[in-house]
């Protein structure tokens, strides 16, 4: 049988129609009805009904009020996949451009719980005190990567994951207040990218972006790290953000053919 096309009493209907369900909701960030999923499915409103509390119970989808939105754990077994396949043996060497024309370090991470998981790095020519391979993990919080993948979370979420967080103050620069934290995250999610300055150590400066899937998603974070010494803030803005924007851009193309 291996290999061979499946007939249709190999298939389980009921899951085709669940990930339909998921597919809809990816499409509606902000939720829909029971009748709009209904309709968009082509389901009864029994079974779209059906589908869409199984989804909340299993944690894959919330609702609030009338409207289902899907949740953040279906967000981390995306972000789980990415982080072993093969899209970062091709992001490489889009990675390596960006940090042999800087002289800097390029890394991309994941968010899972409360950190950020590096999935793949290129060293820059420069020393930083802060080391760091495939598989460390640094607080979200403190971090450009990772204040760009809380981006992504809505309000409601973004004040659960602060609420639970530990935030410490790790340099004198380091934001720990959860409301203007929060209100950071919101401003990346307006700008499109965050540059975090001496928060995680002084000296230490980084600039990140998204990574989206076709949904519009945010699956990972780009980043540039340097020594404050080396770049200001607005320098960073003027000579980092554009080609990291181009490599994000670049990395989105390959998972859009995925």
């Amino acid at each position: 049988m291996h290999g061979a096309t499946p007939g249709a009493r190999d298939l389980v209907g009921s899951l085709a129609k669940g990930l339909g369900v998921v597919e809809i909701l990816a499409g509606a960030p902000s939720g829909l009805r029971l009748t709009e999923v209904a309709e968009a499915a082509g389901l009864t409103r029994a079974g779209a009904r059906r589908l869409l509390l199984t989804l909340v119970a299993e944690g894959y989808a919330r609702q609030e009020g009338r409207h289902f939105l899907l949740s953040a754990k279906l967000l981390s077994l995306t972000r789980a996949w990415l982080g072993g396949s093969s899209l970062w043996a091709y992001a490489e060497p889009i990675m390596r451009e960006v940090s042999q024309a800087l002289g800097e370090s390029c890394s991309a991470a994941v968010l899972e719980g409360e950190d950020v998981v590096y999935v793949a790095r290129v060293a820059g020519r420069r020393i930083v005190s802060v080391s760091l391979a495939v598989g460390a993990r640094l607080p979200a919080y403190c971090t450009s990567m990772g204040r760009v993948l809380l981006s992504d979370l809505d309000p409601a979420e973004l004040a659960r994951f602060l609420e639970k967080a530990t935030i410490r103050a790790n340099t004198p620069k380091t934001v720990t207040d959860r409301q203007a934290l929060a209100a950071r995250v919101a401003e990346v999610r307006r700008e499109g990218y965050a540059i975090v300055d001496e928060e995680l150590e002084l000296g230490l400066r980084s600039i990140a972006v998204p990574v989206r899937a076709r949904t519009g998603v945010i699956v990972a974070a780009l980043n540039v790290s340097t020594q404050s010494a080396r770049f200001s803030c607005e320098e960073m803005r003027q000579t980092i953000l554009p080609p990291l924007i181009e490599a994000a851009a670049k990395i989105e193309d390959f998972l859009a053919l995925q």
